[in-house]
């Protein structure tokens, strides 16, 4: 017996994600996120803003902007631009303006009436209504970013995946491949022993259907453990707030503390988020 694929949306507010963590994410990581249980990416959107009055004196942004905009069709994505307009407040100075927000949401909402599923990558908490719209016409709605995200619109979604955990998707400096020893990874701390100073990271091993499967016991679970100790943690870090979903720690894998611990370790953490 054969399935239908899920038809898949994909809507990026490129300017909140570059400006808010995500500068160097990685849009086919991210198409690929997106259709990980085989779905079909029926729309691909990329909402971006083009200064056209820079573009006339600097060449740099103007090839740039152009190579960006040709990488991103390459994949698969169709590049919607807004040109940036310019206008001066009562002080004299010059501000532009080239909010994406209604294009990227009247787009999901007359879309979204053929979709399964709808990925949106921004923080902007104005999406919240958008979501709550798509939801009441049966589309499941997931929300991928970095930082600055609004917290009604996490609230708001069937699904949240920080994208600094996602692997590839923001890449990280390491010459090891993600998951293996000496490699680079991030996590979230998932259980802090305040008294003996010691807690367990929780990462995603590879980009997977059953992400709602967290306990890394389970054999269908995507998600790996590892231990890390309080003298690992960045100097000054304040320990209180762990454990926390909240604060995403990049760290290098390193193989168990001892020999009668199962665990791999974390050393050399850094606070991300």
């Amino acid at each position: 017996m054969t399935t239908t694929p899920l038809r898949v949306g994909v809507y990026v507010d490129v300017s909140n994600i570059h400006l808010n963590g995500g500068y160097r994410m990685q849009f086919d990581i991210l198409r690929d996120f997106a259709c990980r249980d085989g779905a079909n990416p029926v729309h691909l959107n990329a909402y971006l803003a083009y200064d056209a009055q820079r573009a006339e004196r600097d060449a740099g942004y103007r090839t740039g902007a152009r190579q960006f905009h040709a990488a991103l069709r390459d994949i698969g994505y169709k590049v919607i631009v807004k040109h940036v307009r310019w206008y001066t407040d009562e002080a004299g100075e010059r501000y532009g303006k080239a909010n994406m927000d209604l294009e990227l949401a009247v787009d999901a909402l007359l879309q979204g009436e053929r979709l399964d599923r709808v990925l949106i990558a921004s923080g902007d908490g104005d999406f919240a209504y958008l979501v709550r719209a798509l939801q009441n016409r049966g589309c499941r709605t997931e929300l991928i970013a970095f930082s600055n995200v609004s917290s009604d619109l996490r609230q708001e979604v069937d699904l949240f995946v920080s994208g600094y955990l996602i692997p590839g998707l923001l890449p990280v400096k390491s010459e090891r491949p993600w998951g293996t020893l000496d490699s680079r990874l991030r996590g979230t701390c998932y259980h802090y022993d305040h008294e003996k100073g010691f807690g367990f990271l929780r990462y995603l091993k590879h980009i997977d259907t059953h992400l709602h499967i967290t306990d890394a016991r389970d054999p269908h679970s995507p998600y790996g453990t590892v231990f890390f100790h309080a003298s690992q943690l960045p100097a000054g870090y304040d320990t209180r707030s762990l454990p926390s979903r909240e604060h995403v720690f990049e760290f290098t894998l390193r193989p168990p503390a001892g020999e009668d611990k199962k665990d791999p370790s974390a050393a050399e953490l850094i606070h991300v988020n």
